[in-house]
């Protein structure tokens, strides 16, 4: 499958790192030049291009950067991508980093926030992942307290795209609803860096609170 990501910190460089090695075409950009992804492109043998080249031709795009860097993706940066692209969000709120966003605060899911910055629906994963379990914790299907992710968005399609991808690296996943129910998996959550299976993780969204926590309000 030929995959795009953009943004090359933590979670981006672990899944060029793991979706190289299953055998996906992976191409990676970050805000500062593919001149600086040198190093991650021997490592891999990905691709390192403009953001604005990530998604060309691409299944499945990855947007992985701040949150307040969401408005500064190149225009259109999605026209050159396959027909019915996915686009995968794993942005999180932090306003310490990115700022007061209005709507966010006003109670918008910040995965809708950025899917109305970009203009193309997204499915929200990884967000609050460990960066170094997708390296460390993928167990084969079938594994007693395989680790589950959640996974939330509207097209059912795009979502199941996404489970997958999420089964093949080694996690089982759990629905998390529409993207109007993404907030179940923000930051201060029950399910937000937890490690449980399907079951403990499903427990988890289901006890959220839509009571913000302070550290996710300016």
């Amino acid at each position: 499958m030929k995959i795009g990501i953009i943004g090359a910190g933590n979670i981006g460089g672990n899944l060029t790192r793991r979706l190289t090695a299953l055998g996906h075409e992976v191409s990676v950009a970050n805000s500062r030049g593919p001149q600086t992804l040198t190093a991650l492109a021997e490592e891999t043998g990905a691709t390192p291009v403009t953001a604005s080249e990530a998604a060309k031709g691409a299944q499945v795009v990855v947007v992985t950067v701040p949150l307040k860097a969401v408005p500064d993706l190149p225009a259109g940066f999605l026209d050159g991508a396959a027909e019915g692209v996915t686009v995968i969000d794993t942005g999180n709120y932090y306003p310490q980093r990115d700022g007061r966003i209005a709507a966010v605060e006003d109670g918008l899911p910040e995965s809708r926030w950025t899917e109305q910055q970009i203009g193309h629906p997204v499915i929200k994963a990884f967000n609050g992942t460990y960066a170094q379990d997708i390296m460390d914790r993928g167990r084969p299907q079938g594994t007693v307290d395989r680790q589950a992710l959640p996974v939330a968005g509207d097209d059912p399609a795009a979502k199941q795209a996404v489970r997958d991808l999420i089964d093949e690296l080694g996690f089982d996943t759990v629905d998390g609803g529409g993207l109007d129910d993404s907030w179940r998996q923000q930051p201060g959550t029950p399910v937000y860096g937890n490690r449980g299976d399907a079951d403990a993780i499903a427990k988890a969204l289901s006890e959220a609170s839509p009571e913000r926590s302070a550290e996710f309000r300016a």
